[in-house]
């Protein structure tokens, strides 16, 4: 079974900058803070350059450590990838998730959408993994398009 969850903003910037923000290994941790139980992220090692199948290793302020899989990689339009590698509490609810990245253009600058589906680890574990996936992913991935928009500000 999965989870979907969606957020997307407009941001005062070109699509190349918004898909920089992103797909940068350097400025991302800082622009996703957590939310909750969700944390933030510390850092990320990417192990080969960037691009479809390569990976990447996430670092969360609780100390956990995910893995990333690149399996999209379309500057400035797209970018995906699959999660995985998560630890308890989490690893008792998804096994993996996997991100998708959308930037357009508009007249006003970028229009940035990130969906997110997780799969659930057990079917009767599905209403309190969306539960928390409502309650708090989603907050975090809006608050993190809002730090971009605020990195963005002059």
């Amino acid at each position: 079974m999965l989870i979907s969850c969606h957020a997307e903003r407009s941001l005062p910037c070109r699509p190349e900058v918004a898909f920089a923000m992103v797909a940068d290994a350097d400025r991302f941790p800082a622009l996703f803070t957590g939310f909750g139980p969700i944390p933030a992220i510390s850092g990320v090692r990417l192990h080969s350059p960037l691009a479809v199948g390569s990976t990447r290793s996430v670092y969360n302020a609780d100390g956990t450590v995910l893995e990333e899989t690149i399996i999209a990689h379309d500057p400035p339009v797209s970018h995906a990838y699959t999660l995985s590698g998560f630890s308890p509490p989490s690893s008792w609810l998804v096994s993996r998730g996997e991100a998708n990245w959308i930037i357009t253009g508009h007249e006003f600058g970028a229009r940035v959408s990130w969906d997110y589906e997780f799969t659930v680890t057990h079917r009767w574990r599905w209403p309190f993994a969306a539960l928390l996936v409502k309650l708090f992913m989603i907050p975090a991935m809006h608050r993190c398009l809002k730090n971009m928009e605020r990195a963005l500000a002059p």
